[in-house]
């Protein structure tokens, strides 16, 4: 492995390397062609979805080079002197290139100052500056820059994506990652191409034989593994609070991430309510887990309690949202199942 991080090294060089935003590299590649580009873009989306990435391509695109981009964290460049550099900055003509890109990242972060300074640039636009902005938080950006701006949403990668990325990268880097696997480490990265291959890194430092199982993702995350996941579900449909309790406890005890495991949990019993409810939509997303899952999975929508699912998906929910502000990691989870299987009439 080189010393470059694995987003680092396989972060999207063009447009035809972008993952899961194809309905805005078709957009901007349309206005490239067309040469009807826009001043100003707006890029909204949570993090690790591309925005950065993209922001690089469309200025290189629009035939900036590297000394002509400017990039700046709006988180960081917040002052009064901050928006006064970036005023003397787009009065200047760029070095070798037609246009000078200033890419914004975190924009909603800028003080009232720097904002305006912002707008006053956007209603009057030199011809040599395009700004690409980006947010996380698109509702804290004035409306009076939403609306100088060509506004893109950037999607959450789904699960699929993320587990099809990271077999590629595994195998590109010499590791073996089976579908189960894949799976795990793009769950754990949390609709982040970023967070996934971070911890897809950190696995792969750790593994001795370059064969990625679960069970080794689930020792070096920390996240609980996938037999435990599968344990507590049958326990939920036999209705053994008891069982169920215990398996809490125990992975209390081993210092597992209880929300890690909450959202694991959440996946399966969505699997098999789909599969139970729609079953043509379950067999599609059938196909992108191993044998042996799609086997339980399968077994456990003949159960006769898997009609009771759509309930404990609910309060799983809610205990998934609570689990962050518990001062007692595992009390939200114990106190859905308490309700969920405390009654067995």
């Amino acid at each position: 492995m080189s010393d470059l991080t694995l987003y680092r090294k396989y972060r999207p060089q063009k447009f035809k390397d972008v993952v899961g935003q194809e309905h805005i590299v078709s957009v901007l590649e349309g206005g490239l062609e067309q040469g009807k580009t826009a001043h100003a873009y707006l890029f909204v989306g949570s993090r690790g979805t591309g925005k950065t990435s993209v922001a690089r391509i469309l200025a290189r695109e629009l035939g900036c080079e590297d000394e002509d981009i400017v990039e700046m964290d709006g988180a960081s460049n917040r002052g009064v002197d901050d928006a006064r550099n970036l005023r003397e900055g787009v009065s200047t003509l760029p070095f070798r290139s037609p246009v000078k890109v200033y890419i914004i990242d975190e924009v909603h972060m800028l003080t009232k100052e720097a904002f305006n300074t912002l707008l006053k640039t956007l209603e009057e636009p030199p011809a040599h500056v395009v700004f690409i902005l980006a947010t996380t938080d698109f509702h804290k950006v004035l409306p009076t820059i939403v609306s100088r701006c060509e506004v893109h949403t950037f999607r959450r990668p789904s699960d699929e994506v993320l587990s099809e990325v990271v077999k590629k990268i595994a195998k590109k880097e010499g590791y073996e990652i089976d579908k189960e696997g894949a799976s795990f480490i793009a769950l754990l990265g949390d609709g982040s191409f970023r967070d996934t291959l971070g911890h897809l890194q950190k696995v792969m430092s750790f593994s001795k034989d370059k064969n990625i199982s679960t069970k080794e993702i689930s020792t070096i995350t920390g996240a609980p593994d996938l037999q435990t996941i599968r344990a507590i579900l049958s326990a939920i449909l036999a209705k053994n609070l008891a069982d169920a309790l215990a398996i809490v406890q125990e992975l209390s005890e081993n210092n597992r991430d209880l929300k890690i495991f909450v959202k694991l949990l959440l996946r399966e019993i969505r699997l098999v309510m789909l599969l139970s409810f729609a079953p043509e939509l379950g067999k599609k997303l059938l196909a992108d887990v191993s044998k042996s899952e799609s086997d339980f999975l399968t077994e456990a929508k003949n159960h006769t309690n898997a009609r009771f699912l759509p309930a404990v998906l609910r309060d799983l929910l809610e205990a998934y949202e609570l689990s962050t502000y518990s001062a007692v990691p595992e009390l939200p989870l114990e106190l859905a199942l308490i309700k969920l299987l405390g009654n067995k009439e």
